[in-house]
């Protein structure tokens, strides 16, 4: 950042870091910094970073929670390598993050929680404030807790209760220091707490101490200032993922004409999907907060028999206990949507870190031969249309999808164009007719070798269904050896014939080069923000980003064939491009993984870009 003496500076963009004990409201903190910056038109990227225990010791660096936001006036596509900007509320969130900042990084700290208990608790030797440590770095160190209690002092509150606002002080802070309105966090505080007028008053109050605060003292030599960014018109919205899959349920449910139904039990990170859906019975939403995982999918199995959108929603120690449900969802061909936000494994692992963890499970976890349509979202906002694109392939080929989403796009946010449903595709439920003198449970479509969806209580349409073989056309009990082999390749040839109704894998970047860096899922931000720079500076590289993970797109070999080098890049030990190697065997791929519970940084993977394109 150039220093100009009381100025106002451009950037073209910009990192804040927000972290605190796990009390302290950093979340909160981040989200209502996230909101103001979609006010301001700015696109953006955030990152969530939860302590991995639940009631990590007060004080601690287990217990420190962190929210980053990349926020500037271009695209923006990851939530930023380090840190421009930190908010350290106690010594335990400064240590923990130092890693994390830029080496002239400015650093906010309430001075009140540097104690000597606070200080040793944290780890450190000696004040980190007073020992040289911090040089380097422009450390505004101010009183935030007192100042906080003098904020509120004309209220009727008790300082326990007052200390609770102490993050809005800081929030007020760095709303000086990017020159931002307050008006809208207002609205917020009235409606989230309108029956507590109270906690309105002193989160305004306080809020507007910390930004006065900001502004008096001599410390903010300059303020700092971010165009909004080109965006096209429309109507734009914050959103997480978790609640972009949400509604992109909704919409398939509205454009397929079908109720839908969700089935799931709350596990980390995957718990908002099935609130937010139990908040829409005006779009005839039925949510089921079952007892268990296993009782979760079967009652959407169940729902999907009698003709509603069957929805369930987990994480990887739940998908484990739906495989045998899963299974029987594959023999009697019915759609079923299980949305996957991977998180840390194995077991419970780290249920509040990122992973890209349960592809192998997708793909392979039942027993029997029983292929399934496998997607990955790829950002926030593409949860959204990744959830519409399972429900129409899941419905109008009858057989399950698995949508695998993450951690870090569940509870990471961007900017979203929100679309008019009218204008999505429609989603054709191949439900069969009354009396259709036609009618057998298991004749299939001629191109998708889909079954009819025959709705229990229709006329003329009885017909038997379970978990025992079905013998091909009428649906019958069967234990022929040769129909199991015939309908075992059915079931797989119909997931395969799905690559016929999907888009053809695309390029980013340097379509001669002879490189080429390959990816899915959640980390396509980060992998397109470091192509597009070595592109920016010369280099020749390109890009392959999978959405569809089985069938794999019908292109993926030719295009896999133009290049000399493929690299393949994921956050976990390698499991797609074992799935590479099996299903096109006649390359080579070389591999770079991460499993750190760490999203990928762009400078690491230049790094190992510029590696490759050195061999």
């Amino acid at each position: 950042m150039t220093e100009v003496k009381n100025k106002i500076i451009e950037l073209k963009n910009a990192v804040i870091r927000f972290a605190g004990d796990s009390g302290d409201g950093m979340q909160l903190t981040g989200n209502l910094f996230s909101d103001s910056t979609a006010f301001a038109g700015n696109d953006f990227a955030t990152f969530p970073d939860y302590p991995a225990e639940i009631r990590a010791p007060q004080g601690t660096v287990a217990g420190v929670s962190g929210f980053q936001i990349h926020f500037g006036s271009n695209d923006i596509h990851t939530s930023g390598d380090l840190a421009d900007v930190l908010v350290a509320m106690n010594p335990a969130s400064l240590k923990a993050n130092m890693n994390w900042i830029t080496k002239d990084a400015i650093i906010i700290v309430d001075n009140d929680a540097f104690t000597e208990k606070n200080i040793t608790k944290a780890g450190y030797e000696d004040n980190p404030l007073s020992d040289g440590s911090l040089n380097g770095h422009l450390v505004v160190n101010g009183p935030i807790a007192t100042l906080t209690k003098n904020a509120v002092s004309e209220l009727d509150i008790d300082n326990k209760s007052a200390q609770k606002s102490k993050n809005m002080f800081a929030l007020g802070m760095i709303f000086y220091m990017f020159n931002r309105d307050f008006t809208k966090t207002f609205s917020f505080f009235e409606n989230k707490f309108k029956s507590k007028p109270l906690v309105v008053e002193a989160n305004k109050l306080v809020l507007k101490a910390g930004y006065h605060y900001a502004d008096t003292i001599e410390a903010f030599v300059n303020t700092y200032k971010i165009d909004p960014a080109p965006l096209n018109k429309g109507t734009y919205r914050n959103v997480t993922g978790n609640l972009a899959t949400s509604w992109g349920l909704l919409a398939a449910a509205e454009r397929s004409g079908l109720k839908l139904f969700i089935g799931s039990y709350p596990i980390t990170p995957a718990t908002e999907i099935l609130q937010e859906l139990a908040k829409h019975k005006q779009f005839s939403a039925i949510s089921l907060q079952a007892e268990d995982e296993i009782a979760g999918i079967v009652s959407t199995l169940g729902a999907s028999f009698a003709g509603a959108l069957p929805v369930t929603s987990t994480s990887g120690p739940g998908l484990s206990l739906k495989s045998e449900a899963l299974g029987l969802a594959v023999m009697t061909e019915l759609p079923l949507v299980v949305v996957d936000v991977q998180r840390g494994g194995p077991s419970t692992g780290l249920p509040t870190k990122s992973e890209q963890s349960d592809l192998y499970q997708a793909l392979f976890g039942r027993n029997g031969e029983a292929p399934l349509i496998v997607l990955a979202a790829s950002s926030p906002s593409d949860c959204f249309y990744s959830a519409f694109e399972a429900v129409k392939l899941s419905v109008e080929h009858m057989t399950p999808v698995i949508l695998l989403t993450d951690g870090s796009l569940a509870n990471g946010s961007e900017v979203f164009k929100i679309p008019k449903v009218s204008d999505l595709p429609k989603i054709y439920p191949p439900i069969v007719k009354e009396n259709d003198p036609d009618f057998q449970s298991y004749k299939r479509d001629e191109k998708k070798l889909s079954r009819p969806w025959a709705i229990p209580g229709t006329k003329g349409l009885r017909h038997r269904i379970g978990g025992l073989e079905k013998e091909n056309i009428t649906g019958n009990v069967s234990h022929s050896p040769e129909n199991h082999e015939l309908m075992s390749r059915l079931r797989e040839e119909k997931v395969e014939r799905v690559s016929n109704f999907i888009v053809n894998q695309d390029i980013i970047g340097d379509h001669d080069a002879d490189t080429l860096v390959v990816s899915w899922g959640g980390t396509h931000g980060v992998m397109l923000t470091a192509v597009e720079q070595l592109l920016d500076e010369g280099h020749s590289i390109a890009l392959a980003h999978f959405k569809h993970i089985k069938p794999l797109p019908k292109n993926a070999e030719e295009l896999f064939s133009r290049y000399e080098k493929i690299l393949v890049c994921e956050i976990n030990l390698g499991q797609f491009v074992n799935y590479l190697r099996m299903r096109l065997p006649q390359f080579t791929y070389k591999q770079y993984n991460k499993i750190q519970g760490l999203p990928f940084t762009v400078a690491e993977l230049k790094k190992e870009f510029i590696a490759l394109l050195n061999e």
